[in-house]
């Protein structure tokens, strides 16, 4: 259970009915927050919504498409009046060898991962209260040059670069934006995003684990409770930061020893 008070706070997290959105929905609850989620899938988005439970809300929206984003901000903001915590969430991409990257794959990731983050913050505007906290979610692969993921990468440093830019640009509103980096996190994406079967997620957890000075890999509660707490007043002076959740493994070299 997490420490920081929530209580009365309306929050919005996109792509919140599987992995790190659903987990960061789950902490956001606990902490006492009403947390509207958003999904592509009605049937996804429902059955999300029965495992959250009381004080979760699902609006079926792609954040790629204006329109659904800017009816999911009116919805919150009749309900409501008011947002107070927006974690924009929703994104994906699997790793592709440079050769191969069809014009397909590079438009559906900046599509979800920029275009996305940009319309949701965008359309949310008119309804985010004066000292909000927006989160963005980016990741790891920002700085590790991993192979392969040269264009999700891409557009994860590009969601640490928004968040710089939106603090100015916020800065009268006193609404402060911060990024969060998740680490090593199986999630359903592995499977279906990564063509991993459980024996490959086995393996590769097994092994990485190794190399993470955590001795562990990560858990959507553990991105979870890092949104949490830039969602939370305990954050306050904290601004335009990327928070790297990933048990040292970016930042400390583990070793084998």
């Amino acid at each position: 259970m997490t420490t920081h008070n929530l209580n009365g706070r309306i929050a919005l997290v996109t792509g919140g009915t599987t992995g790190l959105g659903f987990g960061a929905a789950q902490c956001l609850i606990e902490a006492g927050a009403t947390v509207y989620i958003t999904g592509r899938r009605r049937e996804v988005l429902d059955a999300a919504v029965e495992k959250l439970g009381e004080g979760a809300i699902g609006l079926q929206a792609d954040v790629s498409v204006k329109a659904d984003m800017q009816r999911v901000a009116d919805t919150i903001k009749q309900a409501h009046g008011h947002l107070d915590i927006l974690f924009a969430n929703a994104g994906g991409g699997h790793a592709t060898p440079l050769e191969q990257l069809t014009e397909e794959q590079i438009d559906s990731e900046l599509s979800i991962n920029v275009k996305g983050v940009v319309l949701t913050v965008q359309t949310a505007l008119s309804v985010l209260r004066e000292g909000a906290s927006i989160i963005l979610n980016a990741s790891i692969t920002a700085d590790m040059g991993l192979k392969g993921f040269g264009v999700y990468a891409a557009t994860k440093a590009a969601v640490r670069s928004l968040a710089r830019s939106w603090t100015t640009d916020l800065r009268e509103r006193d609404i402060r934006v911060n990024t969060v980096s998740p680490g090593v996190v199986p999630t359903e994406g592995y499977g279906k995003e990564q063509k991993m079967s459980d024996q490959d997620v086995a393996d590769y957890v097994a092994h990485v684990s190794k190399e993470i000075p955590a001795g562990r890999v990560g858990t959507t509660r553990d991105i979870g409770n890092a949104v949490v707490f830039l969602a939370s007043d305990a954050s306050n002076y904290i601004r335009g930061i990327d928070l790297i959740v990933d048990g040292g493994m970016t930042r400390v070299y583990a070793g084998k020893n």
